[in-house]
């Protein structure tokens, strides 16, 4: 796993995993593509993995950056579709990228 103070999850390989500790929670992010997600972490929402979208996080002025998750930040993520939830402001974060699931290679047979 490496540290890191911002991370572009759209461009995470399927199978990568976020590990996301905020003032109040411990998040596990495996990603699915895109905004795609399993998540759990929040007694309530998602004691087990569950699917969820991710939105983005507000940085501390409240603005939305989709796409984003990082330091500093509120992540907020989609849950049925129509539950948002927005977590307390992260204050680690970890990528792990050794579970990803590799880009299919367009490879020739001769």
């Amino acid at each position: 796993m490496t540290s890191a103070e911002v991370v572009d999850y759209k461009s995470l390989k399927r199978g990568s995993l976020i590990d996301v500790e905020t003032r109040n929670r411990h998040y596990r992010i495996e990603c699915l593509g895109g905004s795609a997600v399993r998540i759990c972490g929040h007694p309530e929402y998602c004691p087990e993995p569950v699917p969820a979208h991710l939105r983005g996080s507000l940085d501390k002025e409240g603005t939305l950056e989709p796409g984003l998750v990082g330091r500093g930040m509120r992540l907020i993520f989609l849950l049925n579709e129509n539950r948002p939830v927005t977590t307390t402001r992260v204050i680690r974060l970890q990528v792990d990228r050794s579970h990803a699931v590799p880009s299919n290679s367009s490879s020739s047979i001769h």
